[in-house]
């Protein structure tokens, strides 16, 4: 039978049905929905071509039993020969010890035994096998984002890249493999140690040419084949094209021996074989190896290696050497163009022949075939390219070529499907790039180059497109110790402070605001000094709740002093020094708007649309603690407007705050389409693609909302999928979703659901340190199960807080929803000041076009006034709000029931369980 292609979850499913579960148990086992198991046995029974479930329990012994190796673990595309005694030494020491190291010299194949020895122990890890290749980490300090990128673990606002793994290891029984060690051993040893004691559960397999040094490490050499070379020799001559003749045992056998049984050595020889024979291979190796007799002391395996390769490629013709030590400098497969372009050689036709002789190895992409030279073989072509005396020509070239690639990229549109597929090819190269050219003392190449600055801040920006906001940050700082003055200095230290405010790094961003202002404050720019001194001080007071120490508010006012000392009459940094006076401002202070207005006055006229939109962020907050919805609504989408475009560090958080507060403005109003359109754009925001449980969280409070029960239900399991794998981060905000999660599966009866939202409801942050404007969210929707469930008096219960008392703006947004459920509850409820609800209700819910008509359907129904239940409907309906729409038809009894009811089960909020 042809296995179909399944993912891990299904897998899980599958052998869960071979055990002879119930959906209701399966979901129990792996914390998911009913609904969600129905449709994993849905997709099963559809790819197996399958009956029923008791033909797939008949099936999942033969299909999980196999166990499909770990996807995150690279494919072999040769078979694996011999090493048994390593092989179980190794598996042996990853199943009692929590780090173990495979070290061994260049091309002894430690990589393909850890592989082989991780997918021996996969089925003994719940948490899975995790691969990680080092080789293209350009320093110590990336490697912790670079595991964070192997995992599949984007950037989580708040969160350095070991805190993120740290939290996605915690509770989980793994094994992480960290391949190519030896370049970055102080990075991956002190990334590995905290992390360990993070992790109880987490074994970590590396493999390195030398030991990490760390007192609990465990070691296990590898060395040459041993016994086991003949039958690699065969094996690969085999798949070369040539049979090795009979009787020719011995002559093998001399050959591996000569050779130490280094495997990639071996087949370097095998794959000659079929052009000039076993007596080629001995008189062409055998010349050098004697060489090597009287060294064979001090390291006589690492010498036959050298030898074979040498062999090699003396057997090259001039292209052939030329092209080998040249493509040395990618450290990413790479195409031929690209080759062409830093060689200078039409490479077509040498790269596949490079890779007929094993110097290179083909890679199958999405643009055509792309070629990689194996660690040990790219570092044996960069010392050819040192002795030709061509690295600094062919470095710059490459440079060259990386910077042009980046420039191109960074001009094209980032919302296009492929551009993040082409910043991720290209990503290692210019960092790889831009790692040789900061290091490099070399004169200047003859042919003008960028700068090392440059490559660094044109990385920066493609990171910050990308999302990669820690990197891009990091690389702006790099390219400001690049600077050649000051100057250089102060505008990459700007950008650093862009990305770090986008990633809602507040330390680092007064850090760094501070850092450019004093730059420019050196190289004379006075302009750029003010802006920057005011956005330390308007941090201070606008993003208090990013800082882990906020400062005094004496030492805000003195920057805010300078900046306009500075500024002078410059228009856009008067305004910057508006927007901080602004938000300095106490917001009940009448003088407040009249501040903001001016600020916005100014930027607007200044032409600065960042200025402007922070001027509008405020007077945003201003309106809707006035509970001024639609005028609040305005201003945010007023921002929008003004940033449209990919995301630039220069904006800051401007791009992302613009999204979310538009959002909550919406849902103020009661405007759901607009709502759903700026939660959905804030969702494909770069910075916010990959880490669902923070993307989706707007999006999913008004999906249930609206009524899109079962769309909120599918995108909330990506939700807590995210949240999980991102170690369960304390994000006290999410509470509001996973409340509404868990009154929808309270309201569709599915309590097994619900205890599992309730769980996350906790893990997010706990009952007792929410915040105060956080509660009336929960109690909202607590009472929106009740009230979907006709249990009004518990509606009652939940919502015993006037609101009269809401102050905050946060609490604002929400008491047009709170007070319409709060008087249609008193209404349901028989209460006796139910009419005396509906009058006070009316003044907070004019703004929201929702809960107005909930207002009036509460009133319709306290007079039995079936018209006018169904003039709510329409309303509803018009605003986009199918629940409410749905339930009005049920409320309105008589024929309407019947089709609310069918209404609310096709939203997925059925009424009878």
């Amino acid at each position: 039978m042809v296995v179909p292609e399944i993912s891990a979850r299904e897998a899980e499913v599958l052998a869960a049905l071979g055990e002879h579960l119930t959906n209701a148990e399966i979901a129990a086992r792996f914390v998911i929905s009913v609904r969600t198991v129905e449709s994993h046995v849905s997709a099963l029974l559809r790819k197996f071509g399958a009956s029923d479930r008791r033909a797939l329990a008949a099936l999942a012994p033969s299909v999980v039993s196999a166990g499909p190796a770990a996807p995150d673990l690279p494919a072999p595309l040769t078979s694996f020969v011999g090493r048994d005694t390593e092989r179980a030494a190794l598996l042996t020491a990853v199943t009692s010890q929590r780090l173990v190291v495979a070290v061994g010299p260049g091309g002894v194949g430690k990589t393909r035994l850890a592989l082989a020895v991780a997918a021996d122990v996969s089925d003994r890890f719940d948490g899975g096998v995790w691969y990680a290749d080092l080789v293209p980490v350009p320093d110590d300090d990336a490697v912790p984002a670079a595991v964070a990128t192997a995992l599949g673990l984007g950037e989580q606002p708040g969160r350095g890249a070991s805190e993120t793994v740290a939290g996605w290891a915690r509770g989980r029984s793994a094994l992480l493999v960290l391949d190519n060690c030896e370049h970055v051993l102080d990075g991956v040893a002190g990334f590995v140690e905290p992390l360990l004691a993070a992790a109880p559960g987490l074994t970590v397999l590396a493999t390195s040419r030398s030991r990490l040094l760390l007192p609990f490490e465990w070691v296990v050499p590898v060395g040459g084949l041993g016994a086991d070379a003949d039958a690699l020799f065969v094996e690969r001559s085999r798949a070369a094209g040539a049979v090795v003749p009979e009787g020719s045992a011995e002559r093998v056998a001399a050959i591996c021996a000569a050779l130490d049984g280094s495997p990639l050595a071996i087949e370097l020889a095998a794959a000659r074989l079929p052009a000039v024979g076993l007596d080629g291979l001995e008189s062409g190796l055998g010349d050098r190896l004697r060489l090597l007799d009287g060294a064979r002391r001090g390291g006589g395996r690492h010498g036959s290696l050298r030898s074979a390769l040498d062999w090699s490629h003396d057997l090259l013709d001039d292209e052939g050497r030329t092209v080998l030590r040249r493509v040395s400098v990618f450290a990413a497969p790479f195409r031929a163009d690209a080759a062409a372009v830093v060689t200078g050689l039409a490479a077509s036709g040498v790269l596949p022949a490079l890779a007929d002789d094993s110097l290179l190895v083909p890679v199958a992409s999405g643009d055509g075939t792309r070629y990689q030279a194996l660690e040990t073989i790219r570092q044996y072509g960069a010392e050819l390219l040192g002795a030709s005396g061509e690295t600094a020509d062919v470095h710059a070239a490459h440079l060259r070529w990386c910077v042009a690639e980046g420039t191109a990229l960074l001009a094209a549109d980032p919302a296009v499907p492929d551009w993040r597929g082409r910043f991720d090819l290209l990503a290692d190269d210019l960092r790889a790039a831009l790692a040789r050219a900061a290091a490099s003392s070399a004169p200047p190449p003859a042919t003008p180059s960028p700068t090392a600055a440059e490559a660094a801040s044109l990385l920066g920006r493609l990171c910050h497109g990308r999302g990669l906001l820690a990197e891009a940050q990091r690389r702006f700082e790099q390219a400001a110790g690049l600077a050649p003055d000051d100057a250089g200095k102060a505008a990459q230290l700007r950008l650093a402070a862009g990305s770090a405010r986008a990633r809602l790094a507040g330390d680092d961003a007064l850090r760094l605001h501070l850092a450019a202002a004093e730059a420019a404050e050196r190289a004379g720019d006075p302009v750029l000094a003010a802006h920057q001194y005011a956005h330390a001080a308007e941090l201070v007071h606008r993003s208090a709740g990013i800082l882990a120490e906020v400062p005094p508010a004496a030492a805000a006012a003195e920057w805010l002093a300078t900046a306009r000392h500075l500024a002078g009459d410059h228009l856009g940094a008067r305004a910057r020094c508006a927007v901080a006076e602004a938000f300095a401002a106490t917001d009940d202070e009448p003088a407040t708007v009249a501040v903001t207005e001016r600020a916005i006055e100014l930027a607007r006229e200044s032409g600065d649309p960042v200025v402007e939109s922070a001027a509008l962020d405020q007077l945003t907050g201003l309106r809707l603690a006035l509970g001024e919805a639609r005028a609040a609504l305005e201003s945010a989408l007023r921002r929008t407007a003004l940033l449209a475009g990919p995301p630039a560090p220069e904006q800051g958080f401007e791009l992302s705050d613009a999204y979310g507060m538009a959002a909550e403005s919406a849902i103020a109003a009661g405007d759901l389409r607009q709502a759903r359109q700026a939660a959905e754009r804030l969702r494909d925001l770069p910075s916010q693609r990959e880490v669902s449980h923070v993307g989706a969280a707007r999006l999913i409070v008004v999906e249930v909302l609206s009524g899109d029960w079962t769309e909120a239900v599918a995108v909330g399991e990506l939700f807590r999928e995210s949240w999980e794998r991102a170690g369960r981060p304390r994000i006290p905000s999410l509470r509001r979703v996973a409340a509404a999660l868990g009154a929808v599966h309270g309201a569709r009866g599915d309590a097994a659901a619900q205890a599992v939202w309730r769980d996350v409801e906790a893990g997010v942050g706990a009952a007792e340190r929410r915040p105060h404007d956080q509660r009336s969210v929960e109690s909202f929707f607590a009472a929106l199960e009740a009230l979907h469930l006709d249990r009004p008096a518990d509606a009652v219960a939940v919502l015993q807080r006037p609101p009269e008392e809401f102050r905050s703006w946060f609490e604002l947004i929400w008491r047009p929803w709170y007070t319409a459920a709060w008087a249609e509850a008193g209404v349901l409820a028989g209460l006796p000041d139910a009419g005396e609800r509906i009058g006070r209700a009316r003044p907070f819910t004019t703004d929201n076009v929702v809960a107005a008509a909930v207002v009036d359907r509460a009133a319709a129904l306290a007079a039995d006034d079936r018209d006018g239940v169904l003039a709510a409907a329409e309303t509803l309906d018009a605003a986009a709000c199918r629940y409410q729409w749905a339930r009005s038809l049920l409320l309105a009894g008589g024929d309407h029931r019947s089709r609310g009811t069918r209404a609310l089960a096709d939203l997925g909020a059925p009424t009878a369980h």
